[in-house]
């Protein structure tokens, strides 16, 4: 269940049949991976919404089937793989769908007590201590919803209320009423490394990006991002890739799961972040400067500043031209044009891996985070999505917008072979060079510095609404 075109919450039909048959127009672009949806069986509904997104899980060994079967999956990773393009699972530990409900909380049917309750208030540690907690139940026709058949015993879970996003509650909360899995648990560290590495041997996808990585204990990452990574290499992946989404700004915070956590990489908030106040909100240009300076936060023996993912927006936050619209509603259509392409010249040539959030290279905006920026590619019949101004065109959402005429698509394509084109500016140190706030100019360096044939790649950019002149030394 849970199918409704016209609703932004509910599902749309979108598959994984659907995303082989755009492989053509994914590699147009330019993309070499493919960051997918989650894509494990998901409880559908649940009392907040529909399960489109996918984090809702209940079995992690068996594709959803709103998107597809196994074989779907399969079928779609090996049409990637004869191109060049790699597939990444976006993956969840910290917590499963809500099925867990509490006596001192719910009714004997799994409704809250009161009717204007929204959530079951947090017990800490010390609560805990003083006798007091909440006594976990199942509803009849849920007590074997979860497989691996272990994640229906609710011993497997923190059970303490919902989190509030600080001090512990961030570790051991449910994530608005999911149920969170205690991750300190040794029994759970093995039991969900096995699913994983399961999922590996099953689909040999190229890597995981991992869900709410800070809200899960830094002892499971410290012991299963090395056990899976050397389980893909062990069935002949050798360059098995994870990224965690840690939604913090600040490296220091960012860096922990690198190095103490033991994760390869993070998606870079930082970057985000930064690059929209100096874009978009006239903040200073010695930001861009600051952040690339403290990227030595992040050098240790498996991780490097380079193995960061840099973005713009994303299916939480929000799109980059929606930031545009929001922060410059007063902006020209051809001004609102360059910003995007100039965001994504400066992400595409920043030391870290450029992410593309899809329906950006169409000028889509959308009207937030979360649903309103979940916009269809196929012709929409949200009435909330159509009515947004799209950057670049005078099309709307509601066409098929697999535009490869697009001047976004165009744009990324161009930046593609330039990048592609230059090792250095994949994998070149990024060296601060111009740093002006009055004129607004940033500039830096890529350079491959064991490089016999060393080279200085340039990159100049001009966040000012005039035309600049810059002299180097």
């Amino acid at each position: 269940g849970g199918l409704n075109t016209q609703s932004k919450w509910a599902f749309h039909g979108g598959d994984i049949a659907g995303v082989e048959a755009k492989l053509d127009y994914i590699q147009g672009l330019g993309i070499s991976s493919i960051w997918m949806t989650p894509i494990l069986r998901n409880k559908a509904i649940q009392n907040d919404g529909f399960a489109h997104h996918g984090y809702w899980v209940v079995d992690f060994t068996e594709i959803d089937p709103h998107f597809g079967s196994n074989q779907d999956l399969k079928d779609l990773i090996d049409a990637a793989h004869k191109r060049g393009i790699k597939v990444f699972f976006d993956i969840i530990t910290n917590h499963t769908a809500d099925v867990i409900k509490y006596k001192e909380c719910h009714g004997e049917n799994g409704d809250y007590l009161a009717a204007d309750q929204k959530g079951c208030k947090f017990i800490s540690s010390n609560e805990l201590a003083a006798g007091k907690s909440y006594t976990p139940f199942l509803l009849e026709n849920e007590k074997s919803v979860k497989f691996p058949e272990w994640l229906n015993d609710t011993k497997y879970y923190n059970n303490q209320g919902d989190s509030f996003w600080q001090g512990e509650s961030a570790i051991k909360g449910d994530f608005s009423g999911l149920d969170d899995i205690d991750t300190s648990n040794p029994e759970v560290i093995e039991g969900l490394t096995e699913v994983f590495e399961n999922l590996i041997s099953d689909f040999k996808p190229d890597g995981f990006r991992i869900d709410t990585v800070k809200h899960v204990d830094i002892a499971f990452w410290q012991s299963f991002g090395p056990a899976v990574i050397e389980h893909a290499q062990s069935i002949g992946i050798p360059d098995f890739f994870i990224f965690g989404e840690v939604y913090d700004g600040n490296p220091a915070g960012l860096s922990k799961f690198t190095t103490e956590g033991k994760l390869p990489s993070v998606l870079d908030f930082g970057f985000a972040f930064n690059t929209r106040d100096v874009l978009l909100k006239n903040k200073p240009i010695s930001q861009l400067a600051q952040l690339f300076d403290n990227d030595d936060y992040y050098r240790d023996h498996d991780s490097t500043p380079n193995e960061l993912l840099n973005f713009l927006g994303n299916h939480d936050m929000g799109r980059i031209g929606h930031f545009i619209e929001q922060d410059l509603p007063n902006a020209s259509e051809a001004n609102k044009l360059r910003l995007s392409q100039l965001a994504h010249a400066f992400m595409f040539f920043s030391r870290g891996i450029p992410v593309v959030y899809y329906g950006d290279e169409q000028g889509f905006t959308g009207d937030g985070g979360d649903v309103d920026a979940r916009e269809d590619m196929d012709p929409s019949l949200v009435d909330v999505y159509n009515d947004n101004n799209l950057i670049g065109t005078q099309s709307t959402t509601a066409a098929n917008n697999f535009d490869i005429n697009h001047p976004l698509y165009q744009t990324l394509q161009d930046l593609t072979k330039i990048r592609n084109s230059n090792v250095a500016l994949r994998r070149g140190e990024h060296i601060n060079r111009i740093i002006d706030n009055e004129k607004r100019i940033y500039g830096f360096s890529r350079i491959i510095q064991n490089d016999t044939n060393k080279k200085d790649f340039l990159t100049v950019f001009n966040f000012s609404n005039e035309e600049q002149s810059v002299v180097l030394n």
